[in-house]
């Protein structure tokens, strides 16, 4: 191979090594920003300078890097994820602003309604104070659920407790138009806020299954969908 071969492979890897620290440092810089300009286009840099070094690697030796990456145009890549300045310097907006909406449903079985009811009201029980009033009992399985969720401050992880079998749920993800305005349904109103409206669009779901297998025989088991 001649010499100027070489000298373009080291100056190639040259480009990534100045490249790999500059994107190091813009991350440092955004301590941990998301979509952060400055973050992105050394991301860019990386990534065409790896491009690069790798075919001239392929055209010089046949030999190839661990980089899977394609070359990326900075301003195709700049209009489409709306990263930039404007005219006067400042930054510019993004013109496709999203709003993304992640909806979860998880089904359980309930081997035992009374052990269930048990289990709400201990929750119940350690999460009020000392000089506060019990409230009324806990009697159905619904009402139990709710309370291991209040206990949970909502998060779906309050569920998992032996009393309640996982059965099969599922993750959906969609982009929507506006946030959720919880004033414009009413309370009673379970399924308003889930439905997608022009042009808001599913993007795609993941089936969750459980790790334990359930018995499907049992037929005086409550089914109770979340």
């Amino acid at each position: 191979m001649s010499d100027d071969r070489y000298a373009q492979l080291d100056a190639a890897l040259e480009r990534v090594v100045e490249a790999a620290r500059s994107h190091l440092a813009a991350v440092k810089a955004a301590e941990g920003r998301i979509d952060d300009d400055e973050v992105w286009r050394a991301y860019v840099s990386l990534n065409n300078a790896s491009y690069e070094y790798d075919e001239l690697l392929l055209d010089a030796f046949g030999e190839v890097t661990p980089w899977d990456v394609d070359a990326i145009d900075p301003d195709e890549a700049d209009r489409e994820f709306g990263v930039g300045i404007d005219e006067e310097g400042e930054p510019a907006d993004d013109p496709y602003p999203h709003v993304v909406s992640v909806r979860q449903r998880r089904d359980y079985r309930v081997p035992s309604v009374s052990a269930l009811i048990r289990v709400a009201e201990a929750a119940r029980a350690g999460a009020i104070a000392a000089d506060e009033e019990p409230g009324e009992p806990v009697e159905t399985v619904s009402e139990a659920v709710l309370e291991l969720l209040q206990s949970g401050d909502g998060s779906l992880g309050a569920l998992d407790v032996p009393e309640l079998e996982p059965l099969d749920g599922i993750v959906a993800v969609a982009e929507v138009t506006r946030p959720l305005d919880l004033e414009a349904y009413e309370e009673t109103d379970g399924s308003g806020p889930f439905q997608l409206r022009e042009p808001e669009r599913l993007v795609g779901r993941l089936d969750e299954h459980p790790y334990t297998g359930t018995d499907d025989s049992a037929n005086d088991e409550a089914e109770v969908g979340q």
